[in-house]
């Protein structure tokens, strides 16, 4: 007899049960339709605005993370002329070393015990909330590929992460998704690992989804993140300097992929999680793309940790709107930060 170290608890709706119980409305939708021609766009060049995809590292609770991107809104309308705003709202993302809290979808209330049926309603909530009230559809990472079509109505954005961007599921996946899929360099630091990712999302396939075939004509709008690399000392290395960047454009001309992007990781290994050098990497970025039409032409703008209080908290502080994850700018640094951008991108 089959034995599997595993308890079946209860079987939990599909995307679509909860999309049918849970709809957006027809003006969240026509949003969503709005926003997402103009980030097309910027990644297809006719539009050369910054893409700034920003906010907590993890979603952890729903009134702070609201809170700061209704804060974002009101910095969006100052800056619209230069700036693209997708807010981060990563529901899946858990502590680095997987134990203790694993993102909303799994604890929507942080200091309780796993409840994914509740977690899968609350982080829908999250983002309609978001969509509606502040006019926001945001990104989200594909931690994991069989939970993206819970949010593939309101999400606008989806970045794959340094440890997954070498997955065939998530490679597959972000093929189909319809919307910009990031694929983030490995933390070992190999790029050609990142390209084969990209080429991989950009072809179409044929593949298993939830337990059907599906089939996806590639997603031409797959891209690099860039968020530096840890050596086998442990010891953390950028990957956002001129040389950098021109050597991505090079791979991307010799793999002849579709809209060559690369959107700048500020924190992780790139700022040796150093959440304040974050700050001086975009500024660092701006200068590149000023003395470079290639890199300017390349960079289409930045991934950056914030939330409303700089630095992270520890494991049983209860700081309202401090990250619980990654340390990240607070607010009043964010702020300046986005507005000096503004008058630096060119």
């Amino acid at each position: 007899m089959e034995k599997m170290d595993m308890i079946f608890y209860r079987k939990l709706p599909t995307p679509k049960e909860v999309k049918e119980e849970f709809p957006i409305t027809e003006e969240v939708e026509q949003l969503k339709e709005r926003r997402d021609k103009a980030i097309r766009d910027i990644f297809e060049g006719r539009d050369s605005r910054m893409l700034l995809i920003i906010g907590p590292c993890s979603a952890d609770h729903e009134d702070p993370v609201i809170d700061y991107i209704s804060r974002l809104r009101k910095v969006q309308d100052q800056v619209s002329d230069k700036i693209v705003m997708i807010p981060r709202i990563y529901t899946n993302k858990p502590r680095t070393v997987g134990t203790g809290y694993k993102g909303m979808l799994h604890q929507p209330d942080p200091d309780k015990p796993a409840d994914m049926l509740e977690g899968i309603l609350a982080i829908r909530r999250l983002h309609a909330r978001a969509a509606s009230e502040t006019g926001f559809t945001c990104a989200d990472e594909m931690l994991y590929p069989e939970n993206h079509r819970y949010l593939s109505d309101l999400l606008s954005y989806v970045a794959i992460g340094a440890r997954s961007s070498e997955d065939q599921q998530h490679r597959l996946t972000a093929a189909g998704v319809g919307i910009p899929a990031g694929m983030k360099n490995p933390t070992g630091g190999d790029l050609t690992v990142m390209m084969n990712s990209i080429a991989a999302a950009q072809s179409g396939h044929t593949f298993l989804y939830r337990g059907w075939e599906v089939r996806s004509p590639g997603n031409p709008l797959a891209h690099a993140i860039l968020r530096g690399y840890v050596d086998k000392y442990g010891r953390s290395h950028p990957n956002y300097h001129y040389e950098e960047l021109n050597n991505v454009a090079a791979m991307y001309e010799d793999k002849k992929l579709k809209n060559p992007s690369v959107i700048v990781d500020t924190n992780h290994a790139n700022s040796g999680k150093n959440y304040l050098e974050q700050i001086r990497i975009a500024k660092d970025v701006c200068h590149s793309r000023r003395e470079s039409a290639e890199i300017r032409k390349l960079v289409k703008g930045f991934m950056i940790e914030s939330y409303l209080e700089d630095g992270r908290q520890g494991e049983h502080e209860h700081i309202y709107g401090k990250s619980i994850t990654d340390p990240c700018l607070g607010w009043e640094k964010t702020e300046k930060l986005i507005l000096d951008l503004a008058g630096q991108w060119v």
